[in-house]
């Protein structure tokens, strides 16, 4: 890997600044007398051998465990080496003489602590045999080569010099050899976490500087050195240089380990052999041309033959530990394929699969036990046997003919669905996959996994019969309706959609449960059931919205047939409910109609896609039909017709018209006066919509009125209103001087629904500025009658505002006198119905009075609806009505009018 920008460049200037002094050295000793010389090398060597100690130790510091002990063992070393190296120099004179040498710091640093630190040092795969032979493989290349330098120097050397200090001289470059030695043998081996095989290459090399000044000095002791050898000061210099830019070198966290060539590895295994060979081969040259033999040259020989001996030992140690790991790696090998046989085979026989062998005629080769579990044979059953022979004609040909298509393809697979008879007979619905391994020479056939699919094939019938039938009823639903009618729209046009909603459902649920709601609709589903063909379709479209599919004709009669079964009660629990329906009519031919082109157009084509909007159409026109008859007043049937469809269109547009006329703020509030029958004077108004189409004219709140409440416009719609009614109150209130003004407002069904009601008047009123016992909410006894307990809470909240609450149209629905207790109601609104007939007939007239009365008698106000005539006023005066409402004082008039008749009163 290579070393970061700043580590590299810094590492870099401290080698040049190590070749720059190395230079600097070099030039003294060159250009000075041998006296300045000795003053140069003396100074130049501690101060190397102390930086290079410093660097490894420095080195040390930023590593832990062995690798630090490892680098501060080399950093001793390397200071008593230089130690011993400056007292060799101070003790030498300026001729190098081969004089008695004793050891020093530089021997014990040699054969010591520089060899502990190499060994110390960590390596990933270099285990302590290793280490040892490379210590050996050092020595007898280091021997080799001195035996062989004896050879070649012989010549100078007398027998007096051969003594105890001559073989001491010699330990030095021996000692420099196998400490390279090691150092190359352990470079392609450091831990890569280390990162330390560049340093050891420099700590290599600085020990073979040290060889050549130590063979140098070795040689020139012999010819009595006249001075010039100072210069071979510079090989420890070097050696020292090179010590320190390794150790200097910046740390490399991941360096991978030397992967040699085989030709490089057994280059160097047969190195050290190829030395002692030169060197035996020189001894043999010596002993042939001096004709004798010298006892260093029988000594090295002998040692060499030594060395050799215990690095053979050493090797058949290593062969022996090799073999042992070899023979444990095939023990555990062969334990772990047998174990991974034993799963295999345990997997096949408990899989879900069965998993069969056979040849390409379906004779079966193989068996696993799985298929006794699944299919109950038994494996020798059918092992043998063809396995075609076992199964339905079908299956068998297409078996027949998948191992036949297969078997011509190698590793070729196929899937397919067969029926397998199991042995006990059931029939099971099987997966198999056929894979062609014919050419594989440890299956040689075809291999039949076979799964039982029964149940999945069960749970997907299961789920598409749910997701194609209603749930409660077990009828079709919606979607399997309309694929019905398509498909019988494709092949006739003799179909006849009925569309069928119950009347009064809602109330079933509200007034008794839904449980018994659900036990209606399952007892309306079998009596439809019962009043059409097997063949016919029945389907539940929602809620309580049935459709039945004909295929001929007669609709008519079977419409008639379901409305006289539903006429009968049905019994839900210990209740018994009378439940009526409406039905609508629309055949084929419904869908031909000019009108229709769109679809037209997309069934002329033919395609699936076009009978199915035929279908759609079909079924809209059906529900049309249905809603007619609805209108009409429910419990009859009645066939579709085009001016139906042209009435929904209307409809729409009138809806769409009605949303974009409320939000571009063109509705208005006309308002009809209320006056008090006491004092003749205009008391309050009713507020009124009204909503001036730009092209249609003054629509009549009886067309759109029930559109808002069947879309939810009504909402926005009442919110508007009441802002607007209260602002105007104010507006009138204050010009009149602050006369109080009662401003009356309907609140309808849907708006009385909403849980936020209370909130969205208090908003108002604080919008406004409206006094709230100024306000009148007006709504119908309906409204109340249904969900009384909600209803209840309602009320409270809206009279706890402080507003007054009135009954419009009392008398037309479900009056009750427990309810009107209950509810804090303030006023009866008596409908227009029973003051149109007063001084006609008496009963009316005592009716009305006796509203009157029963509103005195709860404490409310009374207020009449419809006076058109005097006679009407008269006859309320004088049972005591309160106050009234009518075209006799005033229609629903503008703004503006109304402001006038608040300030001028209305005639009466």
């Amino acid at each position: 890997m290579a070393l970061s920008s700043d580590a590299g460049r810094r590492w870099a200037r401290v080698c040049a600044l190590i070749v720059a002094l190395l230079a600097l050295v070099v030039v003294l000793l060159a250009a000075g007398d041998p006296g300045s010389d000795r003053i140069v090398a003396l100074t130049a060597l501690p101060l190397a051998a102390a930086a290079a100690a410093a660097a490894c130790l420095w080195r040390s510091r930023r590593f832990t465990g062995r690798s630090r002990w490892g680098w501060a063992t080399l950093a001793a070393g390397l200071l008593c080496w230089g130690g011993g190296q400056f007292r060799f120099l101070l003790n030498t004179g300026p001729t190098i003489e081969a004089g008695p040498v004793t050891p020093s710091l530089t021997l014990i640093a040699m054969a010591v602590l520089v060899p502990a630190g190499l060994l110390i040092l960590p390596s990933s795969s270099q285990p302590l045999a290793n280490r040892i032979r490379s210590v050996l493989d050092g020595l007898m290349i280091a021997a080799s080569l001195v035996l062989v330098a004896w050879v070649f120097v012989s010549g100078l050397i007398t027998d007096a010099q051969v003594g105890l200090s001559f073989y001491i001289t010699l330990l030095y470059p021996l000692g420099d050899i196998v400490i390279a030695t090691m150092a190359a043998y352990m470079l392609p081996q450091q831990r890569r976490r280390n990162g330390c095989g560049a340093d050891l290459a420099f700590f290599g090399a600085g020990m073979l500087a040290f060889a050549i000044s130590d063979i140098g000095y070795a040689y020139l002791g012999l010819v009595h050195d006249d001075g010039v050898g100072r210069l071979l000061d510079l090989g420890w210099l070097a050696g020292y240089g090179l010590i320190v830019a390794g150790a200097l070198r910046p740390r490399v966290p991941a360096v991978k380990p030397i992967d040699l060539p085989g030709g490089v590895r057994s280059g160097a295994v047969l190195l050290p052999y190829l030395a002692v060979l030169a060197a035996l081969a020189s001894s043999v040259l010596f002993h042939i041309s001096t004709g004798h033999s010298h006892p260093f040259v029988a000594y090295t020989r002998s040692f060499l033959i030594l060395l050799i001996v215990g690095r053979q030992l050493l090797t058949q140690l290593e062969n022996r530990d090799l073999t042992r790991h070899l023979e444990q790696r095939v023990t555990d090998r062969t334990a772990e394929l047998y174990a991974r046989e034993q799963q295999f085979h345990a997997l096949v026989q408990q899989s879900s699969d069965v998993v069969t062998v056979v040849s390409p005629e379906a004779d079966v080769i193989y068996q696993s036990e799985s298929v006794q579990r699944i299919f109950g044979y038994s494996p020798r059953f059918l092992t043998g046997r063809r396995l075609t022979q076992l199964l339905d004609p079908e299956s068998a040909m297409r078996l027949a003919q998948a191992l036949r298509q297969v078997s011509g393809r190698p590793h070729a697979a196929t899937v397919l669905e067969l029926t397998v008879r199991h042995r006990d007979g059931r029939t099971r619905q099987a997966e198999m996959t056929i894979t062609n391994l014919l050419d594989d020479p440890h299956v040689r056939g075809l291999v039949l996994n076979t799964r039982d699919i029964s149940e999945r094939m069960e749970l997907q019938e299961q789920l598409v019969h749910e997701a194609y039938h209603d749930s409660l009823t077990q009828l079709a639903n919606r979607a399997l309706f309309r694929d019905r009618a398509a498909a019988a729209l494709s092949v006739s046009d003799a179909v006849t959609v009925l569309y069928l909603d119950l009347d009064g459902f809602k109330r079933v649920n509200d007034s008794l449960g839904h449980l018994a709601g659900d036990q209606l609709l399952v007892q309306v589903a079998d009596r439809i059931r019962s009043c059409v063909r097997d063949t016919d379709v029945v389907a539940r479209f929602g809620a309580d919205e049935f459709g039945v599919l004909l295929d001929e004709d007669g609709s008519e009669a079977v419409a008639r047939r379901i409305l006289s079964d539903l006429e009968a009660p049905i019994v839900a629990g210990e209740r018994q409910i009378h439940v009526r329906a409406s039905i609508g009519l629309a055949n084929a031919s419904s869908i031909t109609d000019p009108s229709d082109s769109a679809s037209d157009s997309a069934s002329g084509s033919g395609s699936g896609s076009g009978f199915g909007e035929r279908a759609e159409q079909l079924m809209r026109n059906a529900d049309l039909a249905m809603h007619h008859a609805k209108a009409a007043g429910g419990g009859v049937y009645a066939g579709y017709r085009p001016q139906m469809r042209d009435g929904l269109i209307e409809r729409l547009e009138l809806e769409s018209d009605l949303r974009g006329a409320l939000e571009r703020g063109e509705l208005r509030l006309h308002y009809q006066p209320t006056v008090d029958l006491a004092t003749h004077e205009v008391v309050g108004f009713e507020a009124l919509v009204r909503w001036p189409h730009p092209t249609r004219g003054m629509i009549n709140p009886l067309d759109f009125i029930p559109i808002a409440e069947a879309t939810g416009l009504i909402v926005p719609l009442g919110r508007w209103v009441l802002h607007e009614a209260c602002r105007q109150a104010v507006e009138w209130s204050r010009a009149a001087g602050g006369r109080p003004l009662k401003m009356s407002v309907n609140v309808s069904v849907r708006q009385f629904d909403q849980p936020d009601l209370a909130e969205t008047v208090a908003a108002v009123l604080a919008d406004t500025g409206m006094a709230a016992d100024l306000l009148c909410l007006e709504m119908t006894e309906s409204v109340l009658m249904t969900d009384t307990e909600a209803n209840l809470e309602q009320l409270v909240r809206l009279k706890a505002l402080g507003l007054t609450l009135a009954i419009d149209d009392f008398g037309t629905g479900y009056s009750s006198l427990a309810y009107l207790r209950r509810f804090p109601v303030d006023t009866l609104k008596i409908d227009r119905s029973f003051v149109e007939r007063l001084g006609v007939l008496a009963d009316d007239t005592a009716l009305t009075d006796t509203i009157v009365r029963l509103g005195k008698s709860l404490g409310m106000a009374t207020v009449a609806e419809g006076i058109e005539e005097f006679g009407q006023l008269a006859a309320l005066r004088e049972m005591g009505c309160s106050y009234a409402q009518g075209y006799y004082f005033s229609r629903p008039v503008p703004a503006a009018e109304a402001g006038r008749l608040f300030m001028e009163g209305a005639p009466v």
